[in-house]
């Protein structure tokens, strides 16, 4: 830690510029200096403290899901990305053993760590997520004491980014640097983050996000054996190959949509269980397939749609980083159009249950398709139903697409994305980097 009149001092001088360009690669030094000093001053004024009071900065990445959809949850393939927006916080601990939390736009956090136990009442809020990463930290036998911190956060609301994911990579890796001297892995870290999730917060969801925010970079990620992940590290750069990402968020609410989230493991599991299995990544494609009369009787036509493209969808991550590993970006397309469809027609999380009138991904994804012209490739990001679209867009009609797209969805809907090689992290602590 360092005091913060300090910090502010040489963040002025330059001296964190590297490393700020490494985990920020697509915005301005000005910017991000310009947020860092607005949350350690918010910080100073939320908790009462002067300039000579010792901090820590820390960030946690959101992340695009850029293979895999819905395939994580049955321990399917994925292929993923950080991005370079992120939850910051401004931290230091407390002597106490209470956690406080004041999150811009979110009001405060407070979790006192004597009681660690699951609260009805604090399902689906932040609070729970800080005490079920709390519970499983000191359940792993790591040492977890009270902290106070003030976190801003650039991830749109909406965008399917992963905001819940990196929220609790904050909170684990403030956990890892003030009372663990960092010998808390990346991936133990993401495993408390999925506990808490699941357990606490009352959400069935995978271990993609919370991994991928992490370690950061391009990861593909085998989740076959939950005791054994296997996951490879890839270089890539998509603007090299002359595309950009973006992210296109339709404005469409997630509120209420819980169940149709939860219904798809459900489902996909359903299909496994007829083969005495507890997840689909158990059951061979071919015996799925063999079994389809009576899987339908057993099931419905729905399940069986949903494992149709699971057992698809995984095994296109295998091709798609196959296509970059080989710099084939025109294979690597294609691959995303076949992902979006087995999405739309097969998984069935595109259009919105029981709504005739308000179809905004199908819209999104009808309207990415004409803008371009087939100079790229677009999907559904993320759990689907609502939120947001990914697109890869050609360079030279990238603003195009961008004025395209808001026109229908309005200003700052669409965002370009830049992958971050930085997982969550005490920010200006870091060394050799």
């Amino acid at each position: 830690m360092i005091k913060a009149r300090f910090l502010m001092s040489n963040l002025e001088g330059g001296e964190y510029d590297g490393l700020l360009r490494r985990a920020y690669p697509g915005k301005r030094l000005s910017q991000i200096k310009t947020r860092i000093n607005g949350a350690i001053n918010q910080f100073l004024t939320v908790f009462n403290c002067s300039e000579d009071t010792e901090i820590s900065i820390f960030s946690a990445p959101g992340r695009t899901e850029l293979g895999g959809n819905h395939t994580d949850h049955q321990n399917g393939r994925v292929l993923a990305a950080a991005v370079d927006m992120d939850i910051l916080a401004c931290a230091k601990p407390n002597g106490t053993g209470i956690i406080r939390i004041n999150s811009e736009g979110f009001g405060d956090i407070e979790v006192n760590l004597a009681d660690i136990e699951p609260r009805h009442r604090e399902k689906n809020t932040a609070a729970a997520l800080v005490r079920g990463i709390g519970a499983m930290c000191l359940k792993a036998g790591c040492r977890v004491e009270g902290f106070d911190a003030y976190l801003t956060s650039d991830l749109p609301v909406g965008a399917g980014l992963s905001s819940s994911a990196a929220f609790e990579i904050l909170i684990g890796v403030i956990i890892n640097s003030f009372f663990n001297e960092g010998n808390i892995t990346a991936e133990e870290i993401a495993k408390a983050g999925q506990y808490a999730e699941n357990t606490y917060f009352g959400k069935p969801c995978g271990l993609m996000d919370q991994l991928v925010s992490a370690v950061g970079g391009i990861a593909a990620i085998d989740f076959y054996d939950a005791d054994n992940i296997k996951m490879n590290r890839l270089d890539f750069s998509f603007e090299s190959k002359g595309y950009e990402l973006c992210i296109v968020n339709t404005g469409s609410s997630h509120e209420d949509l819980s169940h149709e989230y939860a219904a798809i493991p459900y489902e996909m599991e359903m299909v496994a269980s007829y083969f005495d299995k507890k997840l689909l990544s158990q059951v061979s494609r071919e015996a799925f397939f063999q079994a389809l009369p009576e899987l339908r009787k057993s099931c419905g036509d729905r399940a069986v749609l949903r494992a149709f493209h699971f057992f698809g969808d995984t095994a296109r991550v295998e091709a798609k980083v196959k296509a970059l590993l080989e710099e084939d970006i025109d294979s690597f397309l294609e691959l995303v159009c076949e992902s979006g469809h087995s999405s739309c027609m097969y998984l069935q999380n595109v259009l919105m249950p029981g709504s005739s009138r308000h179809q905004n991904m199908a819209v999104a994804l009808a309207t990415a398709d004409y803008l371009l012209g087939g100079k790229g490739a677009c999907r559904v990001h993320g759990g689907g139903f609502a939120g947001a679209i990914q697109a890869y867009v050609a360079s030279d009609i990238l603003e195009s697409f961008i004025s395209g797209m808001e026109r229908i969805f309005g200003k700052g809907a669409c965002v370009k994305l830049n992958i971050r090689y930085l997982g969550g992290l005490n920010l200006l602590e870091q060394e050799d980097i």
